[in-house]
């Protein structure tokens, strides 16, 4: 596969422009590339700007905003042939459905450069279905972001089956080229990795509260001050491999193992059944009555920011890679 240097792209699409997409739109940006943009939804070019001018400064506080960059570099194109042309990236972002995902996957193969690379931010959708019947599905690929794409760098990597891995492998020295920390996925599975995580924590957490252990703010206040501060440093086998002292994982496993085993199987799955549902909104919205989403939005990313600001500066200091 004719493929061009990973550091070496300028010019990158963004199909889909929402939430995902224009976050990702920012970041290219920043990295000093042209941006093609295309979205179908009403107002959508002015909330991508809105979006990038308001992620620009965080960017720059952040060292992500390389010398050349420049937002004016933001093009709106109406319609995905003209925010495929010429471009050397795309970067799919249009809303989980998968119906939606292949009908796109048409037009987006009928206009793709031929050596461009296309890159689905799905959450968990297959590529193998995405890519079906597409002239170009070797070089469609996931790069699922963790939201929001400009400040998180976690990118899941991974192709479908009629993906070439020579494309994955590309994406992947594409993503750590602009400063992304890409992972590779060995095969597909509804959720990919970081999702199906995410979903084993959300089980237990909703768990914890139909059950009356404990309340929705204290659930948020056990992760974010137990747990998540450790996560947000090392990985749970480093944590594990920690606790086991001087045996590391292996003393972990052997002296604690019965006793995960016995919690494990003490794990109850959760039925999102409409009383569930309904049980749970309501639980949820009591907890964040009063709690504007905008206002909750800027508080994540503030802390985000920091956090992520210390960590570099900790590991620029320490000399840790």
């Amino acid at each position: 596969m004719n493929l061009p240097e990973p550091s070496a792209i300028r010019r990158v699409s963004i199909i889909g422009a929402g939430t995902i997409g224009a976050s990702w739109a920012a970041y290219f940006l920043g990295r000093g590339m042209e941006v093609r943009a295309w979205d179908p939804a009403a107002g959508a070019e002015q909330s991508l700007r809105a979006t990038v001018s308001g992620a620009w400064p965080v960017l720059e506080e952040l060292g992500l905003v390389v010398a050349d960059a420049d937002p004016g570099r933001l093009q709106f194109h109406a319609d995905p042939a003209g925010a495929l042309a010429d471009v050397e990236f795309v970067q799919e972002s249009a809303p989980e459905e998968l119906e939606l995902k292949q009908s796109l996957y048409g037009e987006i193969d009928a206009a793709l450069p031929a050596n461009a690379v296309l890159a689905s931010s799905t959450s968990g959708l297959l590529m193998s279905k995405m890519q079906a019947g597409c002239a170009n599905a070797a070089r469609f690929v996931v790069g699922h972001p963790f939201n929001p794409p400009h400040l998180i760098p976690l990118v899941e990597v991974l192709g479908g089956a009629e993906t070439d891995p020579g494309a994955v492998n590309w994406a992947i020295d594409f993503y750590n080229a602009q400063g992304k920390k890409a992972i590779r996925l060995n095969h597909e599975v509804p959720g990919h990795l970081v999702n199906r995580l995410q979903a084993a924590l959300w089980r237990e957490c909703a768990a914890a509260v139909l059950s009356g252990l404990a309340s929705v703010e204290d659930v948020d206040i056990a992760v974010k001050y137990g747990p998540g501060l450790r996560l947000g440093v090392m990985g749970p086998f480093e944590i594990c491999h920690l606790a086991g002292g001087v045996g590391g994982y292996a003393h972990f496993l052997d002296h604690l193992g019965d006793a995960l085993q016995h919690w494990m199987n003490d794990l109850e799955p959760v039925d999102f059944t409409p009383a569930v549902r309904a049980r749970l909104k309501a639980l949820v919205d009591s907890a964040m009555k009063g709690r504007d989403p905008a206002a909750l939005a800027g508080e994540r990313d503030a802390l985000l920011l920091a956090t992520l600001s210390t960590i570099a500066r900790v590991r620029r200091d320490k000399g840790l890679h």
